[in-house]
């Protein structure tokens, strides 16, 4: 059956400008960092970006490593935009990233010119596509020097390969110096990508301002805390989840008693907002007119459905936000 998008998608979703630019990104994005490698489902991740395009999200973030195994994401992705989302291409901003171990010896790994290049090429082959819209270096470098891998951003994209340049897990400092660079090299830096969430708050040290003085957009990934920030461990470790196998990112030790009564708190005043904890973690990102867009990750299409409603209350009050930062110290 031939997949025909929504008439109504775009009425739903708002846009936002990314920084200064002529962009605008949906205030959700999706990632494809889990769930979309051949150990998935292909079925369900259709599903998944069916759902997604038919509710106006048009940005699907991917890198080079994103699986497992790793490029399996972007040639799942590639296969799906081939049979599916033929002629809707000019409708999506797709962005991929280079900077993690991506394959052996020197040259697949870190910020070299050398990489950045020869992965993107790897890349857009995977997903069978001419240019990518955003290419990310996907973390700092402490060994090449900055002005390489900036080159090599700006290389890419007078290439026609990418038509933005973005940063990843660039801590305040770097991505000023970073922006500073690209900026004088004359593409300038479209979007950063950190870590933030209610229980991870660094951006805030600096980087927003950094962000905003410089004109440059914002998409947080990792936003419910690897599941931290939803009703998953009210009561608890599940065994099911991704803290009780510690295969991943959430560890146990982090789940800890201190921690799940913030949760149990916050999911309190979720419920006054009339929303889940996941909700009110992702609203509470968007309230901040610096960030852009909020990048989430779903397993289901249901998933997705439950994050996307955090677009029907993203206001709070004053009180509110002083209960969640008494709640967060």
């Amino acid at each position: 059956m031939t997949y025909l998008p929504s008439a109504e998608r775009y009425h739903t979703m708002r846009y936002r400008r990314c920084g200064k630019s002529g962009v605008k990104l949906p205030e959700i994005s999706l990632g494809l960092w889990h769930n979309f490698g051949h150990v998935d489902v292909m079925e369900t991740f259709r599903k998944i970006l069916h759902l997604a395009f038919d509710s106006g999200i048009t940005h699907f973030d991917l890198a080079n490593n994103y699986g497992p195994p790793p490029g399996s994401a972007e040639e799942n992705f590639g296969k799906i935009l081939k049979e599916d989302f033929r002629g809707y291409r000019d409708e999506m901003i797709i962005s991929t990233k280079a900077g993690y171990t991506m394959w052996d010896g020197p040259y697949g790994d870190w910020g070299s010119k050398k990489y950045l290049v020869a992965s993107l090429d790897q890349s857009l082959k995977r997903m069978g596509l001419d240019y990518v819209d955003i290419f990310y270096h996907h973390r700092p470098d402490p060994e090449t020097p900055l002005e390489e891998t900036m080159a090599a951003l700006d290389l890419i994209v007078r290439q026609g390969k990418a038509l933005y340049a973005g940063i990843s897990n660039y801590p305040a400092e770097e991505a000023a110096k970073a922006v500073a660079i690209l900026k004088e090299l004359g593409t300038p830096c479209l979007i950063h990508q950190p870590k933030y969430s209610m229980f991870v708050r660094e951006p805030e040290q600096g980087l927003l301002d950094v962000l905003e003085e410089n004109g440059v957009g914002c998409i947080p990934f990792s936003p419910l805390a690897q599941g931290l920030l939803t009703n998953k461990y009210l009561h608890g470790i599940p065994e099911d989840s991704r803290a009780a196998k510690s295969t991943g990112y959430l560890q146990t030790s982090q789940v800890t008693d201190e921690v799940i009564a913030k949760i149990k708190q916050l999911n309190t005043l979720a419920e006054q907002r009339g929303q889940t904890l996941a909700q009110m973690a992702l609203a509470w990102l968007l309230k901040d007119s610096r960030v852009t867009s909020v990048l989430i990750g779903a397993s289901k299409p249901e998933q997705l459905a439950d994050s996307l409603k955090a677009l029907e209350n993203v206001d709070f009050s004053a009180e509110e936000l002083e209960r969640i930062e008494n709640i967060l110290k």
